[in-house]
């Protein structure tokens, strides 16, 4: 890394003499993020105390000018928090790149995130409360030749934790505005983008791979993915449609399935006069894509949403949905908005918002005909299996419906309610458990005693016969603007464990520097965005956090 680093540094410092004589052009910007812990040893929640202290920090430095933008980032997790011990353990600039701008032409060589699309066959990025850096170390070229056209090509080898894996990654992405051609369309407002999508996956050196005592597999050295999509969008009305596939990719994550992977998506909303809806539907299979056939979140090259509420209530997301990218799943998720106009005999004196969403993700059938499950083809022994479109299959992963209501009761109360009724497939999501059905309640309101002075209250409760039993989450927030920030919080397990988890914190802010500070015990479990899930360990302690962006 230190080597590629030099190399880079002697790379760009021809682009650095240039912009260092435009420096009335030259911006500089970055940003300090550094989380900390003192942990402490706790038997009843099995956290434990591996280093007195404990810190994942990071520095972003970036410098702009007219013609050349360039730009690192240290890591520093030589004493990392707890879930990240094992291999993000270290400390180094992983991340360095240089632009070359001319018009509006881009080159970029060193680190870079790039998605395709919503992402089916390329989407990477960074996510730092989900361990997730999986940017490319190689080169990317935009070009914008003409009004509505943008042509991307890129090539490099992806990251994982503090290497760059074998594998070299390419690909290509055209995307075309066709309202930009035809001026009626403008007119009208009327907004058409079509896209294609091209991504190949290339190791050198095939490997093999026992998957018993007896077969193995010949990794192939091209996977190739390629997506195709096309966003109407006209007044209130909004329309999405988007197909990918991808050739034969055996992995640790699909069984070494010798088959091909695909993704399919529709997706419509319409917004207007207070009302909204949205209806989404998608089905994919065998769509896990990486650069090494390695388990967890590392080296993936796609992303595939979860068509599901991402929910910010603690007992909310409790029970967090993952999609199942190797076996494939058909999700669906619609939900439903209106807006009572204030003055009104159900909007009241100042208004009222209803939201209702229902989502479902249902499995899809493994079809194994004759001769199927073991063949042979050049030496090379393989599974595969039939799974016909618009068939279910026999399990339900994740089901949620719920109803959310806000309204102002006065000039300085305004209340939140939401009711929620889950099934949640804990085997199919994180390996055991069975079939957990619970009923959550959420009263959450906010009091503004002045313009400075803000207190806001959370009341909980999830109810379930599975699992854990039942929870309770209780938060007070107490606001003191422009500064001060104090939370208490308090959720415990009034099941089976009787177990409190307790959080009690500081928040200063001052200029472009926050700092937090307070004590904490947190239970083990699954942290999710987006349909993609960390597991992160029980920690308890005292913890501090400082960012800074300038």
């Amino acid at each position: 890394m230190k080597k590629k680093l030099l190399l880079f540094i002697i790379s760009i410092s021809p682009f650095l003499n240039i912009t260092a004589q435009e420096q009335k052009k030259v911006t500089l910007s970055g940003s300090i993020q550094s989380d900390m812990l003192v942990p402490e040893e706790d038997k009843e929640t099995g956290a434990e105390k591996t280093e007195d202290f404990l810190t994942n920090t990071y520095a972003d430095l970036q410098l702009q000018s007219e013609y050349v933008d360039a730009g690192a980032r240290l890591e520093y997790m030589e004493h990392p928090m707890p879930g990240f011990e094992k291999d993000f353990k270290g400390w180094g600039v992983p991340n360095f790149w240089v632009k070359g701008k001319l018009g509006n032409n881009e080159l970029t060589l060193g680190t870079f995130y790039e998605q395709f699309g919503s992402g089916f066959i390329l989407r990477t990025y960074e996510e730092r409360t989900l361990g997730i850096d999986n940017s490319l170390l190689g080169g990317r070229l935009l070009l914008k030749p003409t009004d509505g056209v943008i042509l991307k090509v890129l090539s490099g080898k992806q990251r994982r934790y503090w290497k760059w894996n074998k594998s070299l990654v390419s690909g290509a992405d055209a995307e075309i505005s066709i309202d930009q051609w035809i001026p009626s369309m403008r007119e009208s407002g009327t907004v058409l983008t079509l896209g294609a999508s091209w991504v190949n996956k290339y190791e050198k050196n095939e490997e093999k791979v026992f998957v018993d005592n007896t077969h193995y597999v010949h990794f192939p050295k091209f996977v190739n993915s390629w997506d195709v999509r096309a966003n109407f969008n006209h007044g209130p009305w909004n329309f999405l449609a988007e197909y990918a596939q991808k050739t034969a990719d055996p992995s640790f994550a699909n069984g070494y399935v010798f088959k091909k992977g695909s993704a399919a998506m529709l997706s419509g909303s319409y917004s207007n006069k207070g009302l909204s809806v949205l209806v989404q539907a998608k089905r994919s299979e065998n769509m896990s894509s990486k650069s090494a056939d390695v388990t967890g979140n590392s080296s993936a090259i796609n992303y595939l949403p979860a068509f599901i509420q991402d929910h910010t209530y603690a007992l909310a997301a409790l029970y967090a949905y993952a999609t199942q990218l190797a076996d494939g799943e058909w999700a669906y998720q619609t939900e439903i908005g209106y807006n009572f106009k204030r003055n009104t005999s159900l909007g009241g004196k100042y208004g009222m918002n209803v939201k209702l969403n229902y989502s479902y993700v249902r499995g899809i059938p493994h079809e194994f005909a004759d001769g199927m499950e073991r063949q042979t083809l050049s030496g090379v022994t393989y599974v595969d299996y039939k799974s016909p479109f618009f068939k279910w299959g026999k399990e339900t992963y994740y089901q949620d419906l719920n109803v959310q209501v806000s309204r102002r009761l006065s000039h300085d109360f305004l209340l939140n309610l939401m009711y929620m009724s889950q099934r949640f497939n804990k085997t199919v999501v994180e390996g055991e458990g069975g079939m957990v059905h619970s009923n959550i309640f959420i009263a959450d309101g906010k009091y503004q005693f002045s313009k400075k002075t803000t207190l806001r209250c959370e009341l909980q409760y999830l109810t379930t016969k599975q699992d854990e039993k039942d929870w309770v989450f209780g938060l007070l927030e107490l606001s003191l603007v422009p500064h001060w920030m104090i939370t208490v919080s308090d959720m415990w397990n009034c099941g089976d464990s009787k177990i409190h988890y307790y959080q009690g914190l500081v928040t200063y802010n001052v200029g472009s520097h926050r700092i937090q500070a307070g004590y904490e015990r947190t239970q083990a479990g699954f942290n999710c965005s987006g349909g993609v899930c960390r597991y992160v360990p029980a920690m308890k302690g005292f913890f501090a956090s400082y960012n800074y962006n300038f």
